[in-house]
């Protein structure tokens, strides 16, 4: 028996007007001064900077290019952390703290300089970010807002729940904070603009061709590919949430978690002005919250969270997603949707972006769900590192490899069970709100 369908479509909203496709076959160069395993944000925008600076450099791709996470996402420019400030302190001192504090600031001003100077039609809109709070404990923590303002020059602040209803129709929350360096983009746009550049460059970009085998050869790599093999003289892995056996080192760390997304079919006009009346991003303070944004056509709501399946496309987890948009917005509670999508975010121990090397491979990966900001900054932090520039290279974000996940080869059979310990923190931060 079939379940009962609960989106018109099950593939991203974003393809509607991006589709991801197949580039032309291509040759295949005998040698290269870099292979790159990925073609998503991290892989583009490193090969942009190679080919730029004259290198000859390869670019292969199990899937379409931007076919995973790139044209997946929610399209937040957030940056976000998922370790707080206290605790990336407690764990590598304060001075690396402060330096991912305000390496986040300059990595999003990155990126909006990057899609102005390339010309980048991606639908890119800085509304900023509104963040709920759970709960008045919650807001509390949300008046930080104003010590980042003072620490960052970011225009942050906090938001009473007397005024909350300025910027999101709903009372579910007591209050939030608001920063306004955050916007949101098109991403499946974003990525076929990025794409666009880069072939433009020189890049040479190889679609549904994974690589099988990365090998030392000599001083350089062997990179096998289903297509043959390369002679590479140094390589760059950039393949995050959808890493597989060919970087068996990367797999053991990196764990690929679901992230789904839901898009309403269009709303009335005045419905939306009621309900996202600044038109922002919007985010929330629990283990298992809930993203959402307008669309950017503003006729909308997309709104993502995890998803625990592992297998197939149940429907439970879009109904979860439904019924999430209905406790914010009760008005939606029997809204249609048009399309319910996932794709794989990679989480991993440390819970931090990374450039690291592992016997002479450099990796840059471990986005953690905020790769629209992460990905290109730290895919080009990574390019500058290849090529030798100590400044151009400079980031927080390169230091040791993540540590490795106890018992974990590739299935994420755990993940169930960490989905719903993270239900269970909620809940009891929701009792201990409510009191």
């Amino acid at each position: 028996m079939h379940e009962p369908k609960v989106a018109n479509k099950s593939t991203p909203y974003w393809w509607e007007a991006a589709p991801v496709m197949p580039l032309p076959p291509q040759p295949l160069a005998r040698t290269v001064d870099v292979a790159i395993v990925g073609a998503g944000y991290a892989g583009l925008s490193a090969g942009l900077a190679l080919a730029r600076e004259g290198r000859s450099v390869a670019a292969f791709d199990a899937m379409n290019p931007g076919e995973g996470a790139s044209s997946r996402n929610g399209g937040i420019t957030s940056g976000s952390i998922r370790l707080d400030y206290a605790t990336i302190t407690r764990r590598f001192g304060e001075q690396k703290a402060m330096a991912i504090e305000a390496e986040g600031k300059v990595a999003r001003e990155f990126l909006y300089d990057f899609i102005k100077s390339e010309k980048l039609d991606c639908d890119f809109q800085p509304v900023g970010l509104f963040k709920g709070a759970i709960g008045y404990e919650q807001y509390e923590m949300a008046r930080g807002a104003e010590a980042l303002a003072r620490k960052l020059g970011i225009e942050s602040y906090a938001v009473p729940y007397a005024k909350q209803r300025d910027y999101v129709g709903t009372d579910f929350y007591r209050g939030g904070m608001v920063r306004m360096d955050i916007g949101g983009l098109h991403p499946a746009k974003f990525h076929a603009e990025l794409l666009r550049v880069a072939l433009a460059s020189g890049l040479a970009v190889h679609s549904n061709t994974p690589v099988t085998s990365i090998e030392r050869d000599g001083s350089g790599f062997r990179v096998a590919t289903s297509a043959g093999t390369v002679q590479a003289r140094q390589v760059l892995v950039c393949t995050n949430g959808y890493t597989d056996g060919a970087s068996p080192f990367l797999r053991r760390r990196l764990v690929p978690v679901r992230s789904r997304i839901i898009a309403t079919e269009e709303l009335a006009p005045e419905v939306m002005a009621r309900l996202m009346p600044k038109r922002m991003m919007m985010g929330e303070g629990r283990e298992l919250g809930f993203y959402y944004r307008p669309s950017p056509d503003g006729r909308r709501i997309l709104l993502g969270g995890r998803d625990s399946s592992r297998a197939g496309d149940p429907a439970a987890p879009t109904l979860r997603l439904r019924n999430g948009l209905g406790e914010i917005f009760p008005e939606l509670e029997n809204v249609r949707l048009s399309h319910s999508w996932f794709g794989n975010v990679a989480m991993h121990r440390d819970m931090l972006p990374r450039i690291f090397e592992k016997d002479g491979v450099v990796y840059a990966t471990g986005f953690c769900g905020s790769g629209v900001v992460w990905a290109p900054w730290v895919g080009t932090r990574a390019a500058h590192k290849l090529m030798g520039h100590g400044e151009q290279a400079r980031t927080a974000f390169d230091f040791r490899p993540p540590a490795a996940v106890p018992f974990y080869r590739g299935n994420p059979w755990f993940i169930p069970a960490v989905i719903k310990g993270y239900a269970l923190q909620d809940r009891i931060a929701w009792w201990r709100a409510s009191r």
